[in-house]
Order: structure tokens, then C-alpha cells, then sequence
């Protein structure tokens, strides 16, 4: 039996120190991250069974990005392996006001965005599971990504697998007419829903006076279970606040805000995708939606795109455990 499994594609990332740019430094700090890698971490670092599937090239990087995640007890034994491709690459830079931090993609021709949707045997990668997660990022990487999408999810259902998507649009990938195509159709799949009210603006032209407005125009016009929306405000590029809301059987349940003074906001959003799903598989809406934002709001105090923090830490923040004085 498996709690959760993803499907998606990780990168090595590349990070100049010392908020140096990236032409200026002489090193490189290097992590691993990627949407749904980063779910199947965080919920196996939460005590859940993960699996993460993929297709990496057999060289170093694909072993670093394998063995990265089985160092946090994720399951990679459906990723595909190939001898040809790539790994996906990417270079962070961070900024301090006035000056965004920003990401420069070199993912051209990796190995997932040639995978078809054939390579996998889906029919045992969801057997016994509870949860499959995806985000709008995999489809956007190619046409064969984005059926081998499709299939999954239509599988996944036919196993009575509750199917999370994080529509997670990002510009640099694909055109907003593009991802409302696509994203439309999957959403036939799709039970449980996690976006922002910008995303859920450009991928299907939702908007709404508040965000509780947004989150019933998704359920009514997709019906999915459950809608969640995370809420960022950026008073600086190191300062932000941070909550979420949730939609379930009509009521709005409603998260905390916290302030989050930023190490690394990367892999914030899918720190809440995790942390919700372990809430959700584990207790109710209203403390998936809770657990979700302090899980993730501790995420954002951790350099990289993974959340090393501990379901303990996130249920001490969630009971006013927070504090500015070093724990002895």
C-alpha cells in the first residue's frame, strides 16, 4: 500500500552564492528539486509511503536526482531509465529588493519530456495507492508529457485512486491559451485541486471579489471534491505572508497567515501540496488546509527546493510554537 505517488520531473539546481549573479560567480551550489519530486519528499519526510515516477538518463545526474529521493525513503522503482536524453537543469539567482530573485530553465530535450505515456506500467504503479499528484508543469513539457498525463490520471481513476493537481502554471513552459486547453481536459480527472487565484486567472479565466469567490466558480464549474488556494502576499523579496484556504462541501475553511521571513520560498507551494495531502489522508479538510500552510511556511526557513522540516515542527508551529528564541 502507497499513501501518495507523483509523476513529473526533477532537476538539478544550480545556484550562485552569496546572492552573486550568474555572471559573476565562480561556483555553483547544487540541489535537486522539481514540483512533484518535491510532494513525494515532503510526504515521505511526513511519515507517509511516497513513489516518485519519472524517466532520468542513466549517467550521474539521473543517479544524484534517484538518489536523493531514496535518501528520503521515496519509492523510485517506476522511474524509466534511458541511456539517451538528459537531465533537466536549472540556475537560481537570488535577488534583494529592489531586485526579484529569478530562474533560468536549461531543460530543453530532458528525458521526460520525451517519455510516452507506453513506458510506464501504470496499472502497477497505482496499484493499492491513495493519492496521485501531478501538476500543470509535466503536460506543459511536450505533447507525449502531456498524454502520458492524461493517461496516468484516467488510470489512476479506474484504481478509485484520488487524483490531486497542482495547476502550477508557469509562462516560461507553455502560453496561457496552450494551458487552458490542456489543463481544461484534465480537470475531468481531477478531485482535488490546489492553484492560486493569478493561476487560476490565466489558465481559465476564473477571478472573483475574494478568494472564497474563486474557489466556488472552480467547484462549480469543475466539481472537483476539494479546491485549495494558496494566498502569498510579498511585502519584499525576503519578507512574505503566507496562508491558504480550502473548499469542501461548500464551506470555506480557513488557514492562518504567517509571517515568513525567506531562506528559499522554491518548492513553498509544494510544500503546502504535500503537507495538505498528508492532512487529508490523515485527518479532515479543515486540518490538511492548517497543516498544509505550516508545513510549508517552514519550508520557506530551508535552503533548496525540500522541506527537511518534521511533522512535529509543523504541529508545534500550528499550536503558537514559534518562536524567535533558539530551542535548547
Amino acid at each position: 500500500m502507497t499513501d501518495i505517488v507523483t509523476f513529473g520531473e526533477a532537476m538539478v539546481r544550480l545556484a550562485p552564492p552569496d546572492f552573486m549573479r550568474l555572471e559573476q560567480t565562480t561556483s555553483l551550489d547544487v540541489k535537486i528539486g522539481g514540483g512533484e519530486y518535491n510532494v513525494a519528499v515532503g510526504a515521505a519526510r511526513l511519515g507517509l509511503s511516497s513513489a516518485f515516477v519519472s524517466r532520468l538518463p542513466q549517467n550521474p545526474l539521473g543517479r544524484m536526482i534517484a538518489n536523493k529521493a531514496r535518501e528520503h525513503g521515496v519509492d523510485t522503482s517506476h522511474i524509466v531509465w534511458t541511456k539517451d536524453d538528459r537531465a533537466g537543469l536549472y540556475f537560481v539567482e537570488f535577488g534583494a529588493k529592489p531586485r526579484a530573485s529569478s530562474v533560468l530553465y536549461d531543460r530543453k530535450d530532458s528525458a521526460i519530456s520525451k517519455i510516452k505515456a507506453e513506458m510506464v506500467d501504470w496499472d502497477a504503479v497505482f496499484a493499492g495507492v491513495k493519492v496521485y499528484h501531478v501538476s500543470g508543469i509535466t503536460p506543459a513539457l511536450s505533447a507525449s508529457a502531456a498524454e502520458a498525463t492524461k493517461v496516468s490520471m484516467q488510470t489512476a481513476k479506474k484504481h478509485n485512486v484520488t487524483v490531486s493537481v497542482d495547476l502550477n502554471y508557469r509562462a516560461k513552459l507553455w502560453s496561457e491559451a496552450e494551458a487552458q486547453t490542456c489543463m481544461t481536459e484534465l480537470m475531468e480527472y481531477t478531485d482535488i485541486l490546489i492553484t492560486t487565484e493569478e493561476d487560476t486567472m490565466r489558465v481559465f479565466k476564473i477571478g472573483g471579489e475574494n478568494y472564497s469567490e474563486v474557489a466556488k466558480k472552480l467547484h462549480e464549474r469543475f466539481g472537483f471534491k476539494v479546491t485549495a488556494i494558496t494566498l502569498r502576499e510579498n511585502p519584499s523579496v525576503w519578507f512574505n505572508t503566507w496562508s491558504a484556504i480550502a473548499l469542501f462541501e461548500g464551506k470555506i475553511y480557513d488557514a492562518p497567515k504567517y509571517d515568513v521571513e525567506i531562506v528559499d520560498r522554491v518548492g513553498g507551494g509544494d510544500s503546502f501540496s504535500a503537507g495538505f495531502l498528508m492532512g487529508y489522508l490523515t485527518g479532515d479538510v479543515d486540518y490538511a488546509v492548517k497543516f498544509g500552510v505550516a508545513f510549508s511556511a517552514l519550508k520557506h526557513s530551508v535552503p533548496g527546493d525540500l522541506n527537511w522540516c518534521t511533522r512535529e515542527e509543523t504541529e508545534a508551529l500550528m499550536k503558537g510554537g514559534g518562536t524567535l528564541r533558539i530551542v535548547r
